[in-house]
């Protein structure tokens, strides 16, 4: 049921940093898995491994086993850095969502193992999960690379690191989510408890694979709850490998199903599917209209959406500059700028205007456009032609209305999908890349004159995600974060998130929140029972 994916590492540490890697398929079984890896953790390491027949699992995972497609259809997935496809993988559709559903609600009866397992039995599967996933970071690294064209660097220390974070959070609460008594006349007791919602869809954006997996399936877990992961069709590689550790774990079947598919196939029929209880859904704010809309034609299902933003960030003339421009920088290109959380919007206060936009083109110049498998890109591809396409019709639309294209702008080369860091000084309020979510390397700085005034421009968006404020005046920052209509607001740092701390949007940025105890609501249904007491003291 797998591809062999042979990996020749070498990895050097020292004043600077080096990767080779050897890419070859073939069709052999898995032998081995890869031992642990600390990378890069002291001044100079050197370490030399050699992984041979780490699979590449190109089916979809039912009931904890491989299965062909129902009607055996396949897409490839290609690595948008080369553009060379990787393997073709099985494309589910209706009849294999109803296969997978089918399983999920039976491993979720109340008589099933995984209902009858004591809660603390759940999280130390939760926390096998999470050794195994540590286990193989350097691989599952490696295929999120491949995969989604990061850098292997932001792939090792970001993706992975936060996967194995938010599932060992989790598995820490299987056993500490209460119900509460209430106080209520003497002939009564009442009190609730927390039971699962049930069968849970989870739709997977390409941006960050496995990250947003984890993001779903942990706390869905951690509650009881069965779930349906439906990964983006442009990158399945990474779910797929955690399917295996899913079985290897000790997880009972049809707890967890993975379904490489498209939207609207495999994606609408979770979301319109009589036995699905929830939907989790990542992606674009008219995708997640369309599955709200589903969900409410079919059962009324709950849905958790996390969609768009456009995010503003407000630089204060007080503020430690260098760090702005830092931050900001970081939360425009990180990911190639595709992030729902981008800093695509920068107000800078008019004294320092100058200054920063001359410090964020030098930063921007200085970043590394490359082989994401190279340790010193800091700058890959973009994940696809059509993401490609869009985001260059906004940059020249950018310029077209007047916007000053300060640096990047264009293509790296004729072929690929490599976009240059782009900043754009002197935009206004009413340009396109001031308002649509571009989902590329694009920054966009604006300049303001008085709190009032940056507050209004801020808001006056429909989303609410998320936003940032820097500044050394601390009253000045709580105020403004209070006045910002976003779900999160960070203040002097950029894309700080933590699975204990609750995230999601505010208004057309969806509803629902995930990470957190936040996101363990999401998840249960509370029940009130009430005992008529017989009062014979």
């Amino acid at each position: 049921p797998s591809l062999s994916l042979s990996l020749s590492l070498s990895l050097s540490l020292s004043l600077s940093l080096s990767l080779s890697l050897s890419l070859s398929l073939s069709l052999t079984p898995h032998t081995h898995s890869p031992s642990p890896l600390s990378l890069f953790t002291k001044v100079s390491v050197r370490n030399s491994m050699r992984f041979k027949s780490d699979p590449i699992f190109p089916q979809l995972f039912i009931n904890n086993e491989w299965h062909i497609s129902s009607k055996g259809r396949t897409f490839p997935t290609v690595n948008p850095a080369t553009g060379v496809k990787i393997c073709d993988i099985q494309e589910a559709d209706k009849a294999d969502v109803d296969k997978a559903v089918e399983a999920a609600k039976a491993a979720g009866e109340r008589s099933a193992p995984w209902r009858k397992m004591d809660v603390s039995s759940r999280g130390r599967l939760l926390h096998k999960l999470a050794d195994l996933i540590e286990r193989d970071r350097v691989f599952l690294a490696t295929l999120e690379t491949m995969d989604t064209g990061k850098p292997f660097l932001q792939s090792f220390f970001i993706d992975l690191d936060g996967s194995i974070k938010t599932l060992r959070y989790y598995a820490g609460w299987t056993d500490k989510i209460h119900g509460k008594t209430m106080p209520v006349d003497d002939s009564f007791m009442s009190f609730t408890k927390h039971e699962p919602v049930g069968v849970c869809g989870a739709i997977i954006p390409w941006n960050f694979p496995l990250l947003m997996f984890m993001w779903k399936m942990a706390p869905a877990l951690s509650c009881g709850n069965t779930v349906i992961i439906k990964p983006a069709e442009q990158t399945p590689l990474t779910a797929l490998h955690v399917g295996a550790l899913i079985k290897e774990a000790g997880f009972p079947p049809g707890v967890v199903n993975i379904l490489p598919g498209f939207g609207p196939l495999a994606g609408a029929a979770l979301a319109s599917h009589m036995d699905v209880d929830k939907v989790a859904f990542t992606g674009s704010t008219a995708v997640g209209q369309l599955i709200k809309e589903t969900a409410a034609r079919s059962n009324l299902k709950r849905v958790t959406l996390e969609l768009g933003g456009k995010n503003p960030c407000i630089v204060f003339a007080d503020s430690d500059l260098r760090l702005a421009v830092e931050e900001t920088q970081k939360g425009a290109f990180y990911n190639q700028g595709q992030c729902c959380t981008a800093a695509s919007r920068v107000f800078v206060e008019e004294s320092v205007y100058e200054e920063f936009v001359r410090l964020s083109v030098a930063s921007a110049k200085s970043l590394v456009t490359g082989d994401p498998l190279d340790p010193r890109t800091s700058h890959g591809p973009q994940i696809d032609r059509k993401q490609f396409d869009k985001i260059m019709q906004l940059i020249e639309s950018g310029k077209k209305e007047g916007a000053l294209l300060e640096c990047g702008g264009r293509a790296v080369d004729d072929t690929g999908l490599f976009i240059q860091p782009t900043v754009f000084s002197g935009v206004k309020d009413h340009m396109r890349i001031a308002k649509e979510e571009i989902f590329g390397p694009v920054q966009c700085i604006f300049s303001f004159k008085c709190l009032p005034e940056v507050i209004d421009r801020a808001n006056s968006t429909k989303y609410g995600l998320v936003a940032a404020v820097f500044t050394k005046d601390m009253d000045r920052a709580l105020s403004v974060s209070s006045a910002l209509e976003a779900g999160t607001v960070w203040v002097n740092c950029y894309n700080a998130l933590h699975a204990q701390t609750p995230f999601g949007g505010y208004k057309m940025s969806g509803n629902g929140r995930e990470l957190g105890e936040y996101a363990l609501a999401e998840y249960t249904e509370v029940k009130a029972i009430t005992i008529k007491l017989s009062n014979n003291l």
